[in-house]
């Protein structure tokens, strides 16, 4: 499982940079999973907090098929 982060205010889209990376060498993208995101350590302070984002909630799970070599 992989999930996206916040830097300076901006979303880092880790998910699908990662999977995209994947695709670039030959993977297959069968299914992409979004989980919802529970227990996150950060949850209950920022819950507390004003804030101008809304919180990251997710996380991916991608399914991907390994290229097939023939020599």
């Amino acid at each position: 499982m992989i999930g996206d982060i916040r830097r300076n205010g901006y979303v880092l889209p880790l998910g699908m940079d990662s999977m995209q990376k994947f695709v670039d060498v030959g993977f297959a993208l069968k299914e992409i999973v979004i989980k919802e995101q529970h227990n996150c350590r950060s949850t209950s302070y920022w819950e507390g907090c004003e804030r101008s984002f809304l919180m990251l909630a997710h996380e991916y799970i991608f399914v991907l098929e390994k290229p097939i070599v023939v020599s």
